[in-house]
């Protein structure tokens, strides 16, 4: 395995010379437009450079505001920056993905993205509502497209020179199979819920041999029950390592091979997030051996529509 010193300043390199992507990342659903802005700000001071966004999170236009304020003032420069973005559902339709991804350029205050994500495999009845529904309240789904389709169309973004690597959220392996099989550029970036509840070692392994980078959102847990955090064996390991269980959950999420997005509002948790120190690797064995608890906590991949579902008990092996 290799050796990490610093996950904070470790960056992967995508496919096709199309950048580097940071280790370690800061996710922006926040629902506050203002605390928003002030937790990016906070994030570029405790040396964050890579940044996950989204149309759907209704925030572009603070976290560029953020953006412009850091650039401008000298603090971080355009380049250092790893900013990503991504299509939501209501937009798969070929014939309105440039203008989705000009809107999130146009709100970002960027020239161009490091990276473009197809936010799920679920398209939705294009227009305006990001969220349609029958009146039955179910989701009304667009089967006049396929993912394939979307793909191709990102595709053709990149062409474009805006937009320097692309990929895919909240994908199961057999979807992500298809595009790799399907694509004229491959999936640079591959997002979704990992942690050591849900290692997801098998699409770790694809994305491997494929040189693709698996970024990892929720790699806490998402605070909910069971708790993360609270595992006896990461909180032995912690104590062994005067460390948090948050610094060991994330190095073992860096030092497994992937990438990560953590977000909070907290200046103390984002500083604690940003700077990490390796684990040993009797540790990473540990945690890989004895947590037998398995657990999905975002039930996006089966719907398309994020949402946490809470728990009350594990379920084990």
């Amino acid at each position: 395995m290799q050796e990490i010193a610093e996950p904070r300043d470790r960056r992967i390199p995508l496919l096709d010379g199309r950048g580097h992507i940071p280790v370690v990342g800061f996710g922006t659903l926040i629902p506050n437009p203002a605390a928003t802005k002030e937790a990016v700000k906070l994030a570029i001071e405790s040396g964050f450079r890579h940044f996950d966004c989204a149309e759907r999170y209704l925030n572009e236009h603070v976290i560029g505001e953020a953006l412009q304020d850091a650039l401008s003032t000298g603090v971080v420069d355009r380049e250092d920056l790893f900013i990503t973005t991504k299509l939501w559902n209501t937009n798969h339709r070929p014939e309105r993905i440039e203008a989705a991804f000009n809107g999130s350029l146009r709100r970002l205050q960027v020239d161009y993205v490091d990276a473009y994500l197809i936010h799920t495999p679920f398209a939705f009845q294009p227009g305006d509502e990001h969220d349609p529904r029958d009146e039955h309240g179910s989701v009304i789904y667009d089967d006049q497209v396929s993912l394939i389709d979307t793909w191709r169309a990102l595709e053709a973004l990149v062409d474009g020179g805006r937009c320097r690597a692309i990929g895919l959220s909240d994908v199961t392996l057999p979807k992500l199979k298809l595009i790799v099989e399907a694509a004229r550029i491959k999936p640079a970036i591959v997002q979704v819920e990992s942690h050591p509840y849900l290692p997801e070692w098998e699409m770790l392994d694809f994305c491997k041999r494929e040189g693709i980078v698996l970024l990892a959102f929720a790699p806490l847990g998402h605070g909910m029950e069971p708790n993360l955090l609270q595992d006896p064996v990461i909180q032995n390991i912690a104590a062994r390592l005067d460390m948090t269980p948050a610094q060991v959950s994330l190095a073992w999420a860096a030092q497994r091979g992937t990438a990560f997005l953590t977000t909070s509002v907290t200046p103390s948790r984002i500083s604690e997030n940003a700077n990490l120190l390796p684990i040993p690797e009797e540790a990473l064995l540990e945690i890989d051996q004895k947590i037998k608890i398995e657990i999905r906590f975002n039930s996006v991949v089966d719907t398309g529509v994020p949402g946490f579902i809470p728990r009350v008990r594990p379920s084990n092996r």
